[in-house]
């Protein structure tokens, strides 16, 4: 009887249906890597309640993906890109959240492959090294030198190259990206994409751009990369 609810109707002779027991075993072993990648996504990065569900139950859904095409990875993956149809629908992720879901992708695979072995040896391995990446600070000491400064000006203070003699000091590169008038025409807003040298003294150098521009408002703030991180 069991057999026969879960039997396709398109089965033949030629093609065996996958046992209720293995499907259940190779979908708790997705479910489970998937909660570890999701727990492990957690390690010094904030993650909202829907991506970290997402994150746990996608192993699942690729395996069965894989599965019901009885192991046919070409067909697998043709099927599986249906769901980017509703991609244009999502807010763009970054580049970390993108590798993760490769990752949970490339696990829910192994499993509905039946090759459980490697995908927990898989899971495992990329695992611990996102976390041993996350905790050495790989690529986060340079990252941190990359600031975007923004400095409000009287409108009748010629900005060129006025602040190149502090930026000289202190900067590695500077670049004026943006120039914006504020308050009604009255002001100016320059905004600057900079480099820090090392050992810089952040308070002294606002300290001397707040003489250059009359104490106006400045501010400083890690360089926005979103858009180009993927």
């Amino acid at each position: 009887m069991l057999n026969t609810i879960f039997s396709g109707v398109f089965d033949t002779s030629a093609v065996s249906a996958i046992a209720v027991s293995q499907f259940m075993i190779c979908i708790v072993c997705a479910v489970i890597l998937g909660l570890m990648m999701a727990f492990a996504y957690q390690y010094r990065a904030r993650a909202t309640k829907s991506f970290l569900i997402t994150l746990a139950l996608l192993p699942a859904v690729v395996c069965v993906v894989i599965m019901m095409v009885n192991g046919n990875v070409g067909a697998g993956v043709a099927v599986a890109g249906t769901f980017s149809l509703v991609r244009f629908r999502s807010v763009p992720g970054t580049a970390r959240e993108i590798g993760m879901l490769f990752l949970a992708m490339g696990t829910g695979l192994i499993c509905g492959m039946g090759y459980l072995g490697y995908a927990v040896l898989f899971a495992v391995v990329m695992t611990l090294l996102y976390m041993l990446l996350e905790a050495v600070e790989f690529g986060g000491t340079k990252a941190n030198r990359f600031k975007t400064v923004r400095i409000t000006i009287p409108e009748d203070l010629d900005y060129t190259g006025i602040f190149d003699d502090i930026f000289s000091r202190n900067l590695k590169k500077w670049n004026l990206s943006q120039v914006k008038s504020t308050n009604m025409g009255s002001m100016f807003r320059l905004t600057y994409d900079v480099e820090y040298r090392d050992g810089i003294n952040e308070k002294r150098m606002i300290d001397d751009l707040r003489v250059r521009n009359g104490n106006l408002e400045i501010t400083v703030s890690n360089q926005d990369t979103a858009a180009a991180e993927l």
